[in-house]
């Protein structure tokens, strides 16, 4: 179950990076009014989260073993998977944000975008303290 658990951490921690980094091209992208810039950016989002998909099923999956594996044991699991449904609407939205910017449809401004990027290092923060603390 240990090499369960480090493909877990291996594939959470690629994931976040990927939730990191998108805002931020986000920011750049509302930012931005050069016409080929805005299309170097939309090609960075289009590819960020297409490889992105892939780490978050993995880690969800390597997640969902560790689960069947030890079970629910303790009331602080139902948060952290609250986060972790969280999480997986955060990263849809993103994509939603992607189509809006390829159809020139974004109404959010790069301050927006940089609120929107501290929400995954919130939730990161939560869910480390509810796994290794455990405090209920």
């Amino acid at each position: 179950m240990l090499w369960i658990k480090a493909f877990h951490i291996i594939f959470v921690t690629s994931w976040f990076a990927g939730l990191f980094y998108l805002p931020r091209i986000f920011v750049n992208h509302a930012m931005e009014t050069n016409s080929e810039a805005i299309q170097r950016l939309s090609m960075m989002e289009q590819k960020l989260y297409r490889f992105m998909l892939p780490l978050a099923v993995l880690a969800l999956a390597f997640g969902l073993w560790l689960w069947i594996g030890y079970g629910i044991t303790g009331k602080w699991m139902h948060p952290k998977l609250t986060l972790v449904a969280g999480l997986i609407v955060y990263h849809a939205y993103c994509g939603k944000i992607i189509r809006n910017f390829k159809a020139g449809a974004n109404k959010r401004s790069h301050l927006w975008f940089r609120w929107f990027n501290e929400l995954p290092v919130l939730a990161l923060t939560a869910i480390v303290i509810l796994v290794v603390v455990k405090p209920f």
